[in-house]
């Protein structure tokens, strides 16, 4: 089976882009604002809050963090007007982390002052290694300022007991997932068990320390160690939340819903749908298998 997976992410960028919008439809709200807005309301209406997310990264031009930095600002003002129950998730390199680290500083401040203006949270994401070191000075400086940011911590990475031992001092407010970019060994756990691990070990050092923590899994396994944590805890409602992506476990986010708990959902939209969608598919290739079944059974139907 794994290898079977291996060739299915390697026969990925051959799929048509329309056959990719159309499998990715329900992991991505659409290419504006607007189709971002009517997803956050049906989430909101099932009980669910939301996180919104421009999909961008890696900017080449301070042009494109510009049109970020206006985008980000119409956002928040569309949660006020629309009365939406959802916070932001920005990169840092989409707004010139790998340009300029001190105009992507001033390009992250301008949306986060916004927010603070409109008692809205704002999450610093993280992305690949080599934005890890850069990505956590960032937050440090606007911690300083501000009350409304929180970050992301990925388990996978080795590193990542190190950089909360730093962190849960200042009171972070963290996101803890287990990480999604092919790192090397060097780098990253390889075996899942480790991960799974080091994300039950980074989620009690959290959590103990009273740091407000968005636990963002899709795995049954650690839905249920953080269930037996909090209560381990004596945790309320209140003080941690469990987080998903668009269109994935949507039994499992209703029965967390259900039991009280808060389940805050990833929406992402935006032009640049087919890449964010292409990367997805290549981290699951069990949603990439539904894809090359599809694409064959088209060329079947062609040659009849």
């Amino acid at each position: 089976m794994q290898i079977l997976h291996h060739l299915i992410v390697r026969l990925i960028p051959l799929v048509p882009k329309p056959l990719v919008r159309i499998v990715s439809k329900p992991y991505v709200a659409g290419p504006h604002l607007k189709d971002a807005v009517v997803a956050v309301k049906d989430l909101n209406s099932q009980g669910a809050v939301c996180t919104m997310d421009v999909l961008g990264e890696s900017a080449k031009e301070l042009d494109e963090c510009k049109a970020a930095v206006t985008e980000y600002l119409t956002v928040l003002d569309t949660i006020i007007t629309e009365n939406l129950n959802c916070n932001i998730s920005l990169k840092p390199t989409q707004l010139g982390l790998l340009i300029d680290k001190e105009a992507c500083y001033q390009n992250i401040r301008t949306i986060v002052e916004k927010a603070k203006s409109l008692d809205i949270f704002v999450r610093i994401d993280m992305e690949d290694v080599t934005c890890t070191s850069d990505t956590i000075a960032l937050f440090k400086r606007f911690k300083k300022e501000f009350d409304n940011v929180g970050i992301v911590l990925q388990a996978y990475l080795r590193r990542s007991i190190a950089d909360i031992n730093d962190l849960i001092g200042l009171g972070t407010n963290f996101r803890l997932c287990k990480g999604i970019y092919n790192e090397p060994r060097a780098h990253a756990f390889k075996d899942p068990k480790i991960i799974n691990q080091n994300f039950g070990y980074l989620l009690y050092k959290s959590l103990s320390a009273s740091c407000y923590v968005g636990v963002a899994t899709h795995d049954e396994q650690i839905v249920w160690e953080t269930l037996e944590l909090i209560d381990q805890l004596g945790l309320e409602h209140d003080e941690y939340e469990f987080q998903m992506l668009l269109g994935v476990e949507e039994e499992l986010r209703k029965i967390l819903i259900d039991e009280g708990h808060v389940l805050r959902v990833y929406v992402p939209y935006g032009v640049n749908w087919y890449a964010y969608s292409m990367r997805r598919l290549k981290e699951n290739p069990k949603i990439a298998m539904y894809i090359i079944k599809a694409l064959i059974c088209k060329v079947f139907k062609r040659g009849k």
